[in-house]
């Protein structure tokens, strides 16, 4: 494939993961989260909740230079950056340093916070820090053009984009000029099949209670349910590629994006269930001409009395050759199964572990893209 303007190249991630009794993420009043879809309740844990996971496993295992921190208190990160450069100056006074700087640029604080959530990666926090030194008389002084500076500094916060600003987007209501748009997306993963909620009715005994008393000094109940998860996420590589602007970094990320989507998992209630599963199924593509979410396999729920990920497994590898009927034949398909003896549908190459199935793809995106 060359590359030109109009070329189009998509990555699909698919899972099947099987998770036990948990709580994986809570809605508001604190119940595991669940869908409709196909006629019956589902299990659901929301796409922010994976991509979250997915983040943390990027910082802590990911060895990433160009970091993205997404948060309120910006002000004091790059506050932090300031003094690092330049030790003349307090922590007090780089804060309102910073503080003047960004509101230059156009993004609100109050009580040296941000009013909302914002994404900077590290190198755009490291020049905006050098930025208000250089800049530090025009910053302060109120009879600067704010335009020109508020476009000098603008700059800076739209240039270096992470890797993960770059995956996941940048949204900023008060000024759209900063929004970055993600170039991958994370659908909510469903069970494969229907689910009941169930209770865990838990005391917790005073290690220090008289002898006289045993009763316990909590009682409480906790919603939890069991799973199995369909998984789904994809790239737009050739969005992703114009984000970063290098080939090896694009492939390095992607490696690094389905790593972390394979071994993350979002840490509700972990220490009380400790859900640590991995997928027993794992399907990645490139495809020339569009996504495709293979959900569809499990509108029909999986009924089982003895487990559902295989049948699960099965259905989704059935679902794929479906779609040959509409969409173009897949660049690249690598799959990996834990239990090679499952007998599922042709549809590509089966690896033996992730690092085979890694290096397959590293080598198809660098002579596709």
């Amino acid at each position: 494939m060359t590359n030109s303007s109009d070329q189009r190249l998509f990555l699909d991630i698919h899972a099947i993961q099987t998770v036990p009794p948990s709580n994986i993420n809570r809605d508001d009043t604190g119940s595991p989260k669940t869908a409709q879809y196909g006629g019956v309740t589902r299990a659901r844990v929301s796409s922010q909740s994976w991509k979250r996971a997915i983040r943390k496993y990027f910082y802590d295992k990911g060895h990433i230079q160009n970091s993205g921190i997404r948060s309120c208190y910006i002000v004091k990160y790059i506050a932090k950056k300031i003094v690092k450069k330049d030790k003349s100056i307090s922590n007090e006074d780089a804060i309102k340093l910073v503080e003047k700087a960004l509101k230059a640029a156009k993004l609100s604080t109050k009580d040296q916070k941000l009013k909302a959530l914002f994404f900077i990666s590290n190198n755009q926090a490291d020049k905006f820090a050098q930025a208000c030194l250089d800049k530090k008389t025009e910053i302060l002084d109120k009879k600067t053009d704010k335009k020109e500076l508020q476009k000098e500094l603008q700059k800076i916060l739209k240039a270096d984009i992470s890797i993960d600003i770059a995956l996941f987007g940048r949204m900023l209501a008060a000024d759209p000029s900063l929004n970055e748009d993600a170039s991958s997306q994370v659908a909510h993963a469903i069970s494969t099949h229907a689910i009941e909620s169930e209770f865990d009715y838990y005391n917790a005994v005073d290690d220090l209670a008289p002898e006289d008393n045993a009763g316990a000094a909590r009682l409480d109940t906790l919603e939890y349910n069991s799973s199995t998860l369909y998984r789904y996420a994809n790239i737009a590589l050739h969005d992703f590629y114009k984000q970063l602007g290098d080939k090896e970094e694009v492939i390095d990320a992607v490696k690094l994006f389905v790593e972390a989507f394979v071994k993350s998992m979002p840490t509700g209630k972990i220490n009380s269930f400790a859900n640590q599963t991995l997928p027993q199924a794992v399907v990645v593509s490139l495809r020339s001409d569009r996504p495709i979410n293979l959900v569809s396999a499990f509108e029909e729920p999986v009924k089982s009395e003895n487990g559902y990920v295989y049948k699960s497994i099965q259905k989704l590898f059935a679902e794929y050759v479906k779609y040959e009927k509409i969409l173009n034949k897949p660049i690249f398909t690598d799959y990996l199964l834990l239990d090679d003896t499952l007998e599922v549908k042709s549809i590509g190459k089966s690896t033996q572990n992730l690092d085979e199935l890694l290096s397959d793809l590293k080598e198809s995106i660098n002579v596709n893209l």
